[in-house]
């Protein structure tokens, strides 16, 4: 039967040889990003639940990031039809592939003097206690990743406990590592506005509303999280305070702390698998618990959702002086950038810039610590329907890189330890990754863990 011209039949055959063809379109690459690519029978999939979808990377950049793009456009106004970081600014010099040796990537040097690890590797040689601080995004939410990465340093060279625990946890279940409750507590963040006398490393503090506890008990989960030796609460107390604390078959005991605007610590040194803390001084400032062992490795997780890195700049210097007195760091590791990316944007020099003035903010605070930046790893787009690493992860990792040469401190490649080009796609074949193609599973972060411990071991040889 012939289709007359004009048929309602011929007029959709038109309009889905259309679509399919603009489907097939790489709109996205055309346009500069300001045009999405699709696929009709992807989102057909999706809306029926065969396919998930893949995360828009456009709704998770950092709006400090978005801020500091803003202003430094008002200092420097393009075209309306250009992004401000579409231009350079500094020149990136982009280095060759991440170095491989023997199959480990391996870390990159730019230290004066080439030193490495030189901190980290006097602590362990001499005996002490070294602290390695993990400072991130979402991407290590949950001690994901450096639960794994203590263990294995844990077990070479010994060590105990969790490290550092916030006052409050949303979603105390995610965590593996320890498990931790309490309420009573309001917490501030480095991004909302705080009192910036008591921003620190892990960017949030904590006050009671009224009467507050926490408690934190040891899991089999891992070689060494059962049980520590040390119960460390920091805190400040604007006025008369009093706090009680307990660890594991003992009795409460009180704590009667006078007004002090410096840090002060409370310290339980017996071995324990729990430790718990109560008080109603609503003034009370609290900055932390620490649950170590004595000697060995001790690593802390600090992560924050949402952000890109650059509020490290507003960190207290003094507070962090003052704390270096009771926990101080061998190691800091810098693991951002996931919230500063999106498909459209091919050069980020600014972000790079502002990473060198956190870097070197950060040293400031910590003039002992070795700084360690983490290139961002592998992440997911959608190109029609097919699943592909973002184009735009290269230029991420040669902004990150080059942050780290022009502030000399060392440098990991996460994404090529994972595999490079498209491991995001081998990732979640293997449920390494989950499927917003972005944020790695337990298993993915263990198996990054490994890939982090192995460099780690190399430059210590």
């Amino acid at each position: 039967m012939a289709i007359k011209k004009g048929s309602p039949l011929l007029i959709i055959a038109t309009a889905i040889i259309i679509v399919i063809i603009v489907s097939l379109l790489p709109l996205s690459k055309w346009t500069g990003g300001r045009v999405k690519d699709f696929s009709l029978f992807s989102d057909i999939l999706k809306e029926v639940g065969v396919m998930e979808d893949v995360a828009n990377p456009e709704e998770e950049i950092d709006p400090e990031l978005v801020k500091a793009m803003k202003e430094a456009e008002e200092r420097n106004p393009l075209t309306a039809n250009d992004s401000v970081l579409s231009q350079p600014i500094d020149t990136i010099i982009s280095a060759p592939k991440a170095p491989r040796q023997g199959g480990i990537v391996v870390i990159e040097d730019y230290t004066t003097d080439g030193v490495g690890l030189i901190q980290f590797r006097h602590a362990i040689e001499t005996g002490s206690l070294a602290r390695v601080a993990v400072v991130g995004d979402s991407y290590i939410e949950g001690d994901i990743f450096t639960q794994d990465l203590r263990e294995k340093l844990q077990d070479a060279y010994g060590g105990a406990g969790v490290g550092y625990v916030s006052m409050h946890s949303d979603f105390p279940g995610f965590r593996k590592s320890v498990r931790q409750e309490g309420k009573g507590w309001k917490t501030f963040m480095a991004n909302k506005k705080p009192d910036p006398r008591y921003i620190d490393l892990a960017e949030q503090y904590s006050l009671p509303t009224g009467p507050a506890n926490a408690a934190y008990r040891g899991t089999d989960a891992f070689a060494h999280t059962s049980s520590w030796e040390r119960s460390r609460f920091l805190f400040i107390s604007p006025q008369n305070s009093v706090i009680n604390v307990k660890t594991e078959g003992g009795e409460w005991e009180e704590r009667n702390i006078a007004a002090s605007d410096s840090v002060q610590c409370i310290e339980v040194a017996t071995p324990t698998s729990s430790f718990e803390l109560k008080t109603a001084s609503t003034s009370l400032v609290c900055l932390g618990v620490w649950l170590d062992g004595v000697k060995g490795v001790s690593l802390d997780c600090m992560s924050s959702r949402g952000f890109s890195g650059i509020t490290l700049t507003k960190v207290n210097v003094p507070l962090c002086r003052q704390m270096a007195s009771f926990i101080d760091y061998n190691l800091i590791i810098l693991e951002f950038g996931i919230n500063a990316m999106s498909a459209s944007q091919k050069n980020y020099s600014l972000y790079s810039s502002r990473m060198v003035d956190v870097i070197n903010h950060v040293r400031r605070c910590y003039p002992r610590a070795d700084i360690l930046v983490m290139g961002v790893g592998d992440r997911g787009e959608k190109r029609g329907g097919t699943v592909r690493s973002m184009s735009t992860a290269p230029a991420m990792i040669s902004a990150q890189r080059d942050a780290a040469r022009r502030a000399h401190c060392l440098f990991w490649d996460t994404r090529e330890a994972m595999g490079g080009e498209d491991a995001v796609v081998e990732w979640s074949n293997a449920g390494l990754i989950n499927k917003d193609y972005i944020h790695m599973t337990h298993k993915g972060g263990a198996r990054l863990a490994d890939e982090l411990f192995k460099a780690i071991q190399h430059n210590l040889q």
